[in-house]
């Protein structure tokens, strides 16, 4: 009996492609840096940032300062304009994240969150109306770990005091957070639902596993 559904965010709760992108490339052009250059020296901290060893504030700021860019000024543009538009993500779900929410919540199944994410995220999503959803909740930033890692999936599932035969996992793919969920003994269904032609999203449908075409399909595997 399924008794849990864990939830990936980005690309599955919200999507950044109905909102005004702020990644690398905005990035640079705000801090006139070529975006290359930019885009070399932040994939640097990747690790770092999702793993809380790096906040998003300060390695803008070490950017800066070795790309001879840094002012208070700027700094602060850039740290607004990103905090903005993660905002921003949460004002443009798909029409049927909260009726599928509350539905699960109806039934009694406990919500859970895991997420791979920056400290700017982080924030965003604990700020979030999604976030009352969560029976728990798994951050990248905060938990010193991140997907693919089974640990935070187990941390999860012992919060939740369930075994991974008793959850579902509902991802986008990306992280390979199906493939982790799945080797665990969860249920892995992939969220196809923000899926679109001509953004900067890379993930397609996968072979071998569940696509659900619309939020309400969870329910369906209940």
């Amino acid at each position: 009996m399924i008794k849990a559904v864990i939830f990936d965010m980005y690309e599955t709760l919200i999507t950044h492609y109905d909102s005004p992108l702020y990644f690398t490339t905005q990035m640079a052009a705000d801090a006139d840096i070529p975006a290359e250059t930019f885009r070399e020296l932040w994939v640097l901290s990747e690790t770092e940032r999702t793993i809380g060893k790096l906040s998003f504030e300060n390695v803008i700021r070490d950017i800066l300062i070795t790309t001879d860019r840094y002012s208070d000024v700027l700094h602060e543009k850039i740290v607004a304009n990103r905090i903005a538009t993660k905002q921003d993500c949460f004002k443009h779900l798909h029409p049927e994240i909260l009726p599928m929410l509350d539905e699960l919540k109806q039934r009694g199944v406990k919500i859970g969150l895991i997420s791979n994410c920056y400290s700017e995220e982080a924030v965003e999503i604990r700020n979030s109306v999604l976030y009352p959803y969560f029976d728990v909740c798994y951050l990248s930033y905060e938990q010193g770990l991140k997907k693919p890692d089974p640990e935070i999936f187990k941390r999860c599932m012992d919060e939740l005091h369930l075994t991974a035969e008793e959850c579902i996992f509902v991802g986008d793919g990306g992280s390979q957070e199906l493939e982790a969920s799945g080797s665990l003994g969860m249920k892995p269904l992939q969220a196809v639902w923000y899926f679109k032609e001509g953004t900067l999203h890379r993930i397609k449908p996968m072979e071998g596993y569940i696509h659900l075409k619309t939020p309400m399909d969870v329910l369906h595997h209940i």
